[in-house]
């Protein structure tokens, strides 16, 4: 390897050291002890990391210890090709290496074309607009700030509309406005006060939805399945009605796909069978098979119209890169047949899934899978899955949650399946 020309510490390091190496574990360190330089050089945000993962290869991971584990929970929702796609990465090699990173001031064919091709799988009506980010939390920022300007008067100040509406249980992100459209009060409360106007409601309540949009309202957010409550999915008829009360109202519709859009559910969207069109919804995590990027989608000219040139803005967002890499995960979704394996294989999965003794409820749609347990045990399982080599989560004491690679098979479902009765019991021997 040639060391950069700067007589950098770094780059002798690099030198010593190859990035391949690094990132493959070879000759290095083990799990306990890249765990220890963790803790003296990382922040505890994320608390301690449950292993050191270094290889990855379709629905399996390798620990820094060599240890095999399917990946049942896709980066939460983010590896919908699984790891190593080699179309994918052949696609951001190739645009790193020819164009990577242009900023704001410029487009790229890669951009303008992801955009292009969301709107046409959205079905989205003319006069829909893309925004792109690097996150899901910043999408939802995005979305924050596109419903206070529907609040907006026409001199361009803070008019009547200023109420968003967002659901107990809801998670949207951490950042500041997103954060005051998440529900968890663990979250808000060590850095409120949070940006007003937010206003939760009964999850699931259609009474208490069309009671509480009125003329002062702005928005409405909605996630379609709450990942992070313990996929819960909206009951059927909700969304209609939210789509009919704001409509009403003046207000905006804004969907929260995040986690269940790009093909999650076996559709490209959790919500295109729902028979409504939103004024907005969000996008990341799977969008970009691995790679960091998020989307605001506006539906329609009006919504198109509400952030003008200079209310808002990204350095990185919509990159060549990330923009390449989305296009190759829509292409291989499409052209791999995927959406269908994300129903045959979920349906699968929910059937097992709701036979296992010790599991008393089976919730969600496609690859985004929620089962309730007898007792408080989900971290316990999650332990005892990872001794058995299975990556699963648990998002509340009795509850697991599933989202794995849309590429998982049937018989990796089948094993996970048939080794969950001991991993249970392993976890209830363990309390």
């Amino acid at each position: 390897m040639n060391a950069v020309k700067t007589g950098s510490h770094a780059a002798s390091t690099l030198e010593k050291t190859p990035v391949g190496d690094l990132v493959d574990g070879k000759g290095h360190s083990s799990g306990a002890e890249w765990l220890t330089r963790y803790s003296t050089s990382l922040m505890g945000v994320f608390g301690t990391p449950q292993r050191v993962l270094v290889r990855g290869a379709g629905c399996l991971v390798w620990d820094a210890d060599g240890k095999e584990y399917l990946d049942l929970l896709g980066g939460i929702a983010v590896n919908a090709l699984g790891h190593a796609h080699p179309f994918v990465t052949s696609v951001i090699s190739s645009q790193l290496a020819t164009l990577g990173h242009v900023s704001n001031f410029f487009t790229s064919p890669t951009q303008i074309a992801l955009a292009e091709k969301l709107l046409a799988l959205t079905h989205a009506p003319a006069g829909s607009k893309v925004f792109f980010t690097n996150s899901g939390t910043e999408a939802n920022e995005a979305a924050f700030k596109l419903a206070r300007r529907n609040g907006a008067s026409p001199d361009g100040t803070t008019g009547k509309r200023t109420k968003i509406i967002a659901l107990e249980g809801a998670f949207h992100g951490r950042t500041m406005g997103a954060l005051a459209l998440t529900a968890k009060e663990a979250y808000r409360a060590p850095f409120e006060p949070l940006p007003g106007g937010v206003v939760h409601i009964p999850f699931g309540d259609v009474a208490a939805l069309e009671a509480a949009i009125d003329e002062t309202v702005a928005a409405v957010f909605l996630e379609p399945i709450q990942g992070e409550a313990g996929v819960r999915p909206l009951p059927p008829g909700y969304l209609k009605a939210a789509r009919e009360a704001t409509t009403k109202a003046g207000a905006l519709l804004i969907l929260d796909e995040v986690q269940t859009g790009i093909g999650r559910t076996g559709k490209w969207l959790a919500t295109e069978d729902a028979g409504i069109v939103p004024d907005a919804v969000t996008l990341a995590k799977g969008l970009g098979g691995g790679f960091p990027i998020g989307a605001l989608l506006t539906f329609g000219e009006r919504t198109s119209s509400l952030l003008s040139a200079g209310q808002h803005g990204t350095t990185f967002g919509g990159n060549p890169v990330a923009t390449a890499a989305a296009l190759a995960t829509l292409h291989a979704i499409e052209s791999q047949r995927v959406l269908e394996n994300v129903a045959v294989v979920g349906d699968y999965l929910r059937t097992g899934l709701a036979a296992v003794d010790g599991v008393t409820e089976v919730r969600g749609e496609g690859l985004l899978i929620g089962f309730d347990l007898d007792a408080d045990v989900a971290p316990a399982v999650v332990t005892a899955g990872l001794d058995a080599g299975f990556i699963v989560n648990s998002p509340g004491p009795r509850t697991i949650r599933l989202a794995p690679p849309l590429v998982l098979t049937k018989d990796q479902a089948g094993t996970f399946l048939a080794a969950l009765p001991a991993i249970l019991q392993t976890a209830k021997d363990a309390q």
